[in-house]
């Protein structure tokens, strides 16, 4: 059986024979990034003559001023967002002056600070008095990092003198930390923002991402007479060019779609202007009854859950005997700009399902999501209920979140000024680009995803072995413009779905309707999706949960086969008639 490649701008991976497919939609037209406005004036230029047909609302048309002022605004963001990698300098502000007006009212927290910050030079010179006082040998630290942070961890960082170099950027840490909370009348969420934002900021200035500064950098110059830096060097130069020139990083070319990585043999069975739906079929001689549909999230490729055979979902499934359905959904261009939620419930799910009743007429369906696709398959399988529609018999959900009161640092970029900002980045070019959604990510994580890269690679030169989840991550998708206006507004910031007022079929719906049992999984360090967060499945349905834990983070956490070395996991069920236990209690209870 063939394996599918999608037709032009789809997910999926590679020709195949097209079987039992709907008529084709006529291909639809992407324009070439090099004809993307570069200066302001241009996309100016380009927005006033796309205005009439964005369709800018109706009663702004006759007064021309008001509709050219918008264009202007919204022209002028999209312009500073490839300055601002995609962030709100309004919002930036915004918290800023929250913070510093308060600050600068409160003479007791100024005195605490001036007092904490004696305290912490104190303590530095004292440890310093200590050093010398040993020849520089090891001495205890004044400090300790937290237990996440792993810069200072090598034996080099605890000698002379790099041992103060680094006790002081922990204390400075800590004091920047008790500056930027803990004052009355600042908003919570501006206060959070501002913390994380001066930890990064402070993060750029760490001693480890300085050749001088760095011992372990040091040594390795020493030893190989700078050749590192050489190789580091030219690292940084191929870098540079792939990116500038579109191309993906260094090593991904050697996972080729469907030979390495997403080489499950399947076929396409149904399409149509939003997605491919694909079937594999089981490889054992017992078929299951039921089949298996997953929705993936459009906010990365479908073939996450199929990498190499060896950790590939998919390909456990058809080991166990299930048929599967895998939805791979259209990585969209400027046409697609007008779909919206409504749109990809439709065209997606009730498509799917209606797809595979057609393919295997009277089965109940095995319904499993992942990310975006789980809050996705939650607001399906809750309009379904309403609607007294059963075809779901079981429903998965993986590091995926119905429930948006709690979902970490990401919720830092996600207020107004900053929705707005993003909304006027894809109202230009009418999706946002992977790319310009990657950057928020790489923040959350800067040490980990920036900058013991830019040490391993540019310092030590040395090349990270790529991974077919490293080749996967680099394949970066689109997201239209209304769709991820309406996700963010409805989910992030109204909360609308867990609070049943999120609408499908113009009527509101509500997930406790759901009576399918839920298996939901979450996972421990999930910057992205945290387990709290997901966890609240228990709290919102009126059915039976089993909710289970495992360490690792949103991607690796998850794709994670059988036998993995060090995993582990924590499981436990909640039926109807059991009262709610807090996620505290239940990871010490389980």
């Amino acid at each position: 059986m063939a394996h599918p490649r999608a037709a032009a701008g789809l997910s999926t991976p590679r020709e195949a024979v097209r079987e039992a497919v709907e008529p084709s939609p006529a291909p639809i037209h992407r324009p070439a990034a090099e004809t993307m406005p570069t200066t302001p004036f241009e996309a100016w230029m380009a927005a006033a003559r796309l205005a009439p047909l964005l369709g800018l609302t109706a009663a702004r048309e006759d007064d021309p001023s008001l509709r050219q002022a918008e264009v202007l605004d919204r022209s002028l963001h999209y312009s500073m967002s490839r300055v601002t990698s995609g962030l709100s300098p309004m919002a930036l502000a915004e918290t800023y002056f929250d913070w510093l007006v308060h600050l600068s009212l409160s003479p007791g927290k100024q005195f605490q600070l001036w007092q904490k910050g004696l305290r912490k030079s104190t303590r530095l010179a004292n440890h310093l008095a200590h050093c010398m006082a040993i020849f520089g040998h090891s001495a205890e630290p004044c400090i300790c990092p937290l237990p996440q942070d792993k810069r200072f961890s090598a034996p080099d960082w605890h000698q002379w003198p790099f041992n103060v170099i680094h006790q002081s950027f922990l204390l400075q840490q800590q004091w920047w930390h008790n500056a930027t909370t803990g004052i009355r009348g600042v908003s919570p969420e501006h206060e959070r923002a501002l913390e994380f934002g001066s930890r990064q900021l402070l993060d750029v200035f760490a001693p480890s991402n300085f050749l001088p500064t760095n011992p372990e950098i040091l040594k390795r110059t020493q030893a190989e007479a700078g050749q590192n830096l050489v190789r580091g060097f030219w690292n940084f130069v191929e870098d540079w060019e792939r990116t500038a020139n579109g191309r993906p990083p260094v090593g991904t070319e050697q996972f080729k779609i469907g030979e390495h990585i997403a080489a499950t043999p399947g076929k396409v069975v149904f399409r149509n202007r939003l997605m491919e739906l694909i079937q594999y079929a089981p490889l054992t001689n017992d078929v299951r009854p039921e089949p298996i549909l997953i929705v993936p999230a459009w906010i990365m490729k479908y073939y996450i859950l199929d990498l190499s055979a060896k950790n590939s979902l998919v390909r456990y499934l058809l080991d166990q005997g299930f048929t599967v359905f895998m939805i791979s959904w259209k990585n969209p261009g400027i046409d697609e700009r007008d779909l919206g939620m409504e749109d990809y419930h439709t065209l997606g799910p009730m498509a799917a399902l209606d797809a595979i009743g057609r393919i295997v007429p009277d089965r109940q369906v095995h319904g499993v999501g992942y990310c975006l696709g789980g809050t996705l398959l939650a607001s399906s399988a809750a309009a379904m209920a309403r609607d007294d529609d059963d075809r779901f018999k079981t429903l998965s959900f993986l590091a995926a979140q119905t429930d948006f009161t709690q979902a970490g640092e990401l919720t830092l970029f996600m207020s107004e000024s900053q929705v707005a900002f993003l909304e006027d980045i894809m109202w230009e070019q009418g999706y946002l680009q992977g790319s310009q959604m990657a950057g928020a990510f790489q923040i959350l994580r800067s040490n980990d995803l920036i900058w013991s890269r830019v040490i391993r690679n540019y310092f030590m030169g040395e090349r990270q072995p790529v991974t077919d989840m490293m080749a996967w991550n680099a394949d970066a998708t689109r997201m239209p413009y209304k769709m991820h206006s309406e996700y963010l507004r409805k989910m992030f910031l109204g909360n609308d779905l867990a609070e049943g007022r999120f609408e499908l079929g113009n009527r509101p719906l509500a997930l406790s309707d759901i009576r399918a049992p839920i298996f939901a999984v979450g996972t421990e360090t999930d910057h992205v999706a945290p387990w709290p967060s997901v966890y609240k499945f228990n709290l919102i349905m009126d059915t039976e949960v089993t909710f289970l834990l495992t360490n690792s983070g949103h991607n690796a956490g998850i794709v994670s086969e059988p036998g993995h070395p060090g995993r582990h996991f924590r499981i436990a069920c909640k039926v109807e008639k059991d009262r709610y236990i807090d996620p505290d209690t239940w990871i010490r209870q389980t």
